[in-house]
């Protein structure tokens, strides 16, 4: 025979898609938002079923078997967290429409309550705490995941972002360019001493032209960061060029005990290349002359 809670997990499930579509009805204009009234077609399926996982999480917390409910709440979690984040929805849009949710779904309770004069007062505070606690863990574990998202992609951007800011570009053989650009702040400067080592290594650089030509602002702080990555590619037998370091700045450099005369320095990339026997073309070919003895190492 059907328990009281079977009965209710039945009557939610048959009626999923009246509160879905009551769901949606609440919805406003939304500029941009995958909740606005206005969303196309794609979108409105994905909320659609969606939202029937939604009703179908919060209904199996009463079953007696609480494994359904935690596998298809983190089931859900994951689905739902994934795709806000790569709809860049905000979260408190996201808990708002939860909150929706759980008004509309009530409605339905409320109205099988009034239908079946059976049910107790004690029945309802079970049930109100069942269901209430289902969406409270549901906020919780989407929260979560969306965190972990977030903050996975924003791992992502940032390592891109530190490739962007220091690349060094292999051009022939084992000779590459660490072109510097822009402003380089204590952060920047950090990962670029820290990086560019082992970017030299795994693409078995052996000299390394560094150009400053392109830094907005070149003060003691970065030559000093400068001269100990020069000092560290020297220690694992790269050779290191420097090109575009203004003379105030290597004279600062020098009061500072930073000695910079046993670098090879040009005030242009194009003139410390050419020195070496690589030669720029205006079709963007790069080609080497004939070296004089160990002129490249």
């Amino acid at each position: 025979m059907d328990t009281i809670d079977e009965r209710l997990y039945r009557y939610i499930l048959d009626n999923s898609s009246k509160i879905t579509e009551n769901w949606l009805a609440l919805r406003e204009k939304q500029s941009g938002s995958i909740y606005s009234m206005d969303s196309d077609e794609e979108i409105e399926k994905l909320l659609r079923e969606q939202n029937t996982l939604t009703i179908k999480t919060v209904t199996s917390a009463l079953l007696e078997d609480k494994t359904a409910f935690i596998e298809t709440m983190e089931q859900w979690a994951a689905l739902v967290a994934k795709s806000r984040v790569e709809s860049d929805t905000p979260i408190y849009e996201v808990l708002e429409a939860l909150n929706k949710v759980r008004e509309t779904y009530w409605g339905f309770i409320t109205e099988y309550m009034l239908m079946d004069t059976k049910i107790t007062k004690e029945i309802i505070i079970r049930w109100s705490r069942l269901i209430n606690r289902a969406f409270d863990q549901l906020n919780r574990e989407f929260t979560e995941q969306y965190y972990l998202l977030t903050k996975e992609r924003l791992s992502a951007q940032q390592e891109l972002i530190n490739e962007l800011g220091a690349p060094v570009i292999p051009i022939v053989d084992a000779i590459a360019v660490l072109p510097l650009i822009g402003e380089i702040d204590t952060y920047r400067a950090k990962e670029i001493l820290n990086g560019t080592p082992s970017k030299c290594i795994s693409k078995n650089i052996t000299h390394l032209f560094i150009d400053l030509s392109g830094v907005s602002l070149l003060d003691t702080m970065v030559a000093q960061q400068i001269y100990q990555l020069i000092s560290t590619l020297n220690l694992l037998g790269i050779q290191s060029t420097i090109s575009g370091i203004r003379p105030e700045v290597a004279q600062t450099s020098i009061q500072l005990g930073l000695d910079f005369n046993q670098v090879s320095t040009h005030s242009t990339l194009k003139q410390a290349l050419s020195k070496q026997g690589i030669k720029l073309y205006k079709n963007n070919d790069i080609r080497v002359q004939k070296m004089k003895k160990n002129q490249i190492r």
